[in-house]
């Protein structure tokens, strides 16, 4: 009976206090009563419990004893007391005491109470919980395992109440709510409060005291996986990186947080670390071997950030790469990430089907972890390398994005370096970006970049010395021919030179007839003649128009054949803005050439393009309207470097002095300055079946050159877009309903393509036709296709690869609507007037 002396004392201790409380009205019993609760708090030399009186109070009363005062909140006494003694007394019991208990006690009265002075009261002792540190002595105490062993049903209510404070306090407080429960500053402070319970730990250890960090990363991993990773690495990664830089025990600790943390948390914790880790040192001193002991971070480090997920900076990259080629032990890991990135890089339906961002961050994984070999590793791998390039690069070189084939050649290049093949290495021709720079930058060790301050002291770069060095030698062997008179002994210094200041440069005239163009471009091998030809080619088109149609066919089909055999510059622009203009002064017969031309044998890709940028290129025009002065070369943007001859663009003497009087006079009124636009007839709408209907005549005819649904991405794409054009400037036509049944039948068939822009060509041309026919016609001509159409839009916006598709057709889903909801609405509208 004398165990159980102290369990008795305690409570009937604490039945009196309650009894007092709930039917005194006496002040100074009421001050007695909080006082004994009090009591059993203290644990100075001044207390009037016994120790295990304390403990059996914290054991088996406190939580009631707290549940007691919240269910009196509005009692009368504590209305009572004074501001001093209600913060002493009253509040003073949630804030000692088991802090795990208190917390559960002060969330559950949140939750419960409505918006009162009471709710007030609550939520500043709550705040005064966080701010007084209790969160670290909540973790401190878990780390000692001195609180009693409780169920995991309590564990994980204490872990959710933690974790979801910030929520409970928004939702009951609105935007009352106070900032230290905004969540960026409570998991701040609870960051802080963790690295108190960690640093505690450490000295513990030192002492010689068993500590547990099962709590602790429960809760880590708790908060990362509902997404507040950021703010708590942020505060925790710098200084764990830095106390684990000298200190064994820290690393300890750090790797006993970590294999603590449960396998469902892995993840979560593992990817806000990296994030927040400067370097690969820092985060093996952190994790540790990790990835060797635990299936779930080895899976996450070599496999989930490196294939699955592409949403990092590069130097998540870096950290998980250097991270495992820092250690002897987790080098067979490098080599297995290699082996696998070598594989998704050169694996073709992964070019085909994944997206470009993807594509090019396992690129970079590619050659930051290529960079990280040894030689011996490298000459293990070699053949595997050497396979990959050649795969991976004829795949990405297939690609019709100019990014994916960029990317191709640019890792080519790093990895014929690096493999250093019987000294020879890869180069491609490509325009440097931004992005093909950065992945040329991952071949450069990360030591080698620090050093840039040394030209500033006075020391010359390599790159300088080598671009110094052949001026220089060519300084100085002039220098010494010229000191050394006898070296050269066959000069010809003796002769004096011919006096050619009276020569005049011979200038040939550029033709002034269509006809003498043709024969100069048939027959002539004067580059200089055929370069005037073609200068003066397309003004002479445009001037006289009927000798153009004489000869258009004929001169169409010359241009369409001439090479670049004397590298003129802008010829490729100066050739196709002739036959523009040749297609819209002439439309029908050579548009008919030109399609016709389009399926027939031995052409190339290059030349099947530039019928399609021709035949695109005259329909904007002809569909625009004829009153404008059209001067030569308008419209197509890459005729940039071609020579402007003054009398292409003369500007009236009355038109300028009429600008000047208007720029300087003053008026208090001005109305319109300008007539209203004239209605001038659509050029493209009678002849829009000739540029449309001919190309869809043999695209599933299959030549030996030539395999429009074969491989041949590049061409079907480009024409798919070209039909969808055609189809957008036939607005109005009367034609436009037929030819927009005509495509979508056709690109029905390639809307599931392999290639990203023959889906894009398909989406341009269902916005077109959305864009184009009638709203009529689209219930009436449509009305079988319009439901398959749209789920086929649905899916594709939800689940494929490339973002433009996806955006693509979003925007043709809602032009579907609404067409659709303006017929329904002409309808009804005449169904009120009927």
């Amino acid at each position: 009976m004398d165990s159980l002396a102290p369990h008795t004392e305690v409570r009937v201790a604490v039945a009196q206090c309650f009894r007092t409380l709930s039917t005194s009205a006496e002040p100074e019993d009421i001050i007695s009563s909080l006082q004994t609760l009090h009591s059993f708090l203290d644990e100075g030399p001044e207390s009037r419990s016994t120790p295990d009186q304390r403990a059996e109070f914290s054991r088996a009363h406190f939580t009631r004893t707290l549940q007691f005062l919240l269910s009196n909140i509005q009692a009368d006494w504590l209305l009572g007391l004074s501001a001093a003694q209600r913060t002493d007394l009253w509040d003073g019991l949630f804030l000692r005491g088991p802090p795990e208990q208190a917390l559960l006690v002060l969330m559950e009265g949140i939750s419960e109470l409505k918006a009162s002075t009471s709710l007030d009261l609550l939520i500043s002792i709550t705040e005064r919980f966080l701010l007084s540190g209790r969160l670290a002595a909540l973790l401190w105490s878990s780390c000692l395992q001195t609180a009693p062993s409780d169920s995991p049903q309590l564990r994980e209510t204490l872990l959710a109440r933690i974790v979801a404070l910030p929520d409970l306090t928004a939702n009951r407080l609105h935007l009352k709510n106070k900032p230290c429960f905004c969540p960026q500053q409570y998991f701040t402070l609870l960051a802080s409060e963790m690295l108190t319970a960690l640093e505690r730990t450490c000295q513990a250890l030192k002492d010689g005291t068993d500590c547990s960090l099962i709590f602790v990363a429960q809760t880590l991993g708790k908060v990362c996986v509902q997404g507040h990773s950021g703010p708590v690495f942020a505060v925790m990664a710098p200084r764990l990186s830095v106390c684990t830089r000298s200190d064994m025990v820290w690393q300890r600790v750090c790797w006993k947080l970590l294999q603590n943390v449960p396998q469902r948390w892995m993840e979560s914790v593992l990817t806000g670390l990296v994030q927040a880790v400067r370097g690969p040192d820092a985060f093996g001193r952190i994790v540790g071997n990790l990835v060797l002991t635990n299936k779930k971070a080895q899976y996450v480090v070599t496999h989930k950030l490196l294939l699955l997920q592409y949403k990092y900076e590069t130097q998540v990259l870096r950290t998980v790469l250097g991270y495992l080629a820092a250690d002897r032990e987790r080098r067979p890991l490098l080599l297995q990430v290699l082996r696998a990135l070598s594989q998704a890089w050169a694996n073709p339906s992964a070019v085909r089907h994944t997206p470009l961002e993807q594509q090019l961050y396992v690129s970079k994984a590619l050659l930051l972890s290529v960079n990280l070999l040894r030689d011996a590793e490298l000459q293990e791998l070699r053949s595997e390398l050497l396979q990959c390039m050649l795969g991976g690069m004829q795949s990405h070189l297939d690609s019709s994005v100019v990014r994916i084939r960029h990317m191709g050649m640019v890792v080519g290049e790093c990895l014929s370096a690096r493999m250093d093949l019987n000294n020879t290495k890869l180069k491609f021709e490509y325009d440097q970006d931004e992005e093909t720079l950065e992945l040329l930058s991952l071949m450069t060790p990360i030591s080698g970049e620090e050093p840039e301050e040394e030209p500033e002291n006075g020391v010359t770069s390599p790159q300088e010395t080598s671009e110094k060095t052949p001026s220089t030698q060519n300084a100085s062997c002039q220098n010494k021919s010229q000191s050394d008179p006898g070296s050269d002994l066959d000069s010809d210094d003796e002769f004096s030179p011919y006096d050619m200041s009276a020569d005049q440069e011979m200038t040939k005239e550029s033709p002034r007839y269509l006809r003498d163009c043709l024969e100069t471009l048939i027959s002539s091998e004067d580059s200089v003649r055929v370069e005037l030809s073609l200068r003066v080619a397309e003004a002479l088109v445009r001037k006289n128009v009927f000798a153009a149609r004489e000869i258009s066919v004929q001169l169409t089909k010359v241009l369409l054949h001439t090479e670049d055999k004397y590298s003129i510059r802008g010829f490729l622009s100066l050739r196709q803005t002739t036959m523009v203009a040749l297609t819209v002064t002439d439309c029908i017969p050579v548009t008919q050439y030109l399609t016709t031309e389009f399926y027939s044998m031995n052409y190339g890709l290059r030349q099947r393009l530039d019928i399609l940028e021709v035949l695109a290129l005259a329909a904007q025009e002809l569909s625009k309207p004829i009153s404008e002065e059209r001067s030569p070369s308008v419209g197509v943007s890459s005729c940039t470097d071609l020579t402007l001859y003054p009398g292409d663009n003369p500007v009236h003497w009355r038109q300028v002095v009429e600008r000047r009087i208007q720029s300087k006079t003053k008026r208090l009124t001005k109305g319109a300055t300008q007539p209203p636009a004239k209605a001038t007839p659509n050029r493209y709408a009678p002849v829009a079946g000739h540029f449309f209907f001919p190309l869809l005549s043999n695209y599933d005819k299959p030549q030996v050159t030539f395999d429009l649904l074969g491989g041949d991405h590049l061409v079907l794409g480009r024409l798919i877009h070209t039909l969808g054009l055609f189809m957008h400037l036939a607005v109005n036509a009367p034609v436009a309903a037929q030819m927009g049944r005509a495509l979508l039948d056709f690109v029905w068939a390639v809307r599931y393509h392999v290639d990203q822009m023959v889906r894009r060509g398909v989406l341009f041309a269902v916005c077109s036709v959305f864009l184009s026919m009638p709203s009529q016609n689209l219930l009436v001509d449509l009305n079988e296709q319009l439901f398959e159409t749209r789920t086929w839009l649905a899916d594709v916006a939800e689940g494929d690869p490339d973002e433009d598709c996806r955006n693509l057709a979003i925007q043709s889903l809602v032009l579907l609507d609404k067409s659709l909801k303006k017929q329904l609405q002409d309808q009804q509208a005449l169904g009120m007037e009927t």
